[in-house]
């Protein structure tokens, strides 16, 4: 079983996008390329291929949940690119011996993956001046607002302290720099950005992602899920009508490249 098992349609339709800023960054690692491919590693539902539409021409999405690659598929068909969907790991992910990618992006994703592997793997199926581009930008859990941590406060009532990660499973917090995981890999050319972004959220919008969390999930809650559901409505209700449900996070972008 997934940590994303029932979660693909609130990862849909309520995770929160990409920047613009951040995606001018990584569309500039390919501009001038005639014909860019793009390898995009844990994809999700497609966010990252999705906001590139129009800079990249061939794309490989490989994502290991047949449920999330569906929502990607769904959200990528019609786009003008050679478009293959994998549903397999990054760790096993094999694409033929002549394949050479020339940007490849990992979004919200790293930290679920054998890094080493991954990064040895990439050596052999990237061009010889490909971008690595990690990113990610923390979740509700790790944010700290009175109505986050109320929030946060209101799950851990109910599943306990510690941060889950799927039903049976918690949470192993990733806390090594990736600027150290790149700089020890071949492509140890670092270079690094942070994007502030300000979020408003609403009651609604707060529930569907929430669903969308390994931390979060419906089956996390049992029977319990229309009484958390109720609660954190109530609670959210009093803060949004309080002053809002503002989120500032910082979306951070490390790029590698070989030395």
């Amino acid at each position: 079983m997934s940590q994303f098992d029932t979660t693909a349609p609130f990862y849909a339709a309520y995770r929160p996008g990409i920047p613009q800023e951040a995606i001018d960054l990584i569309a500039g690692r390919v501009a001038g390329k005639e014909r860019p491919a793009l390898l995009d590693l844990g994809s999700g539902t497609g966010q990252v291929p999705l906001a590139l539409a129009g800079k990249i021409t061939e794309i490989d999405v490989v994502e290991q949940d047949a449920a999330m690659l569906g929502e990607a598929g769904v959200a990528l068909a019609g786009l003008p690119v050679s478009l293959r969907l994998h549903n397999v790991t990054a760790e096993e992910f094999a694409p033929p011996a002549s394949y050479r990618a020339d940007l490849v992006t990992i979004c919200r994703a790293f930290h679920w993956m054998k890094q080493d592997v991954v990064l040895s793997r990439l050596e052999g199926m990237t061009a010889p001046d490909a971008s690595i581009a990690v990113m990610g930008d923390g979740s509700l859990w790790t944010a700290c607002t009175a109505w986050t941590n109320a929030l946060r406060t209101l799950i851990q009532e109910y599943l306990g302290e510690e941060r889950q990660a799927g039903v049976g499973k918690k949470y192993a917090a990733h806390n090594r720099p990736y600027r150290e995981v790149l700089g020890e890999s071949s492509f140890c050319e670092v270079e690094e950005h942070t994007v502030t972004v300000k979020r408003e959220w609403t009651t609604e919008t707060v529930i569907g992602y929430l669903y969308s969390t390994s931390f979060a999930a419906q089956p996390l809650f049992g029977n319990q899920l229309d009484d958390f559901e109720k609660r954190a409505r109530a609670l959210l209700g009093e803060y949004a009508a309080a002053g809002g449900l503002a989120e500032y996070a910082s979306f951070q972008v490390v790029f590698g490249r070989r030395g």
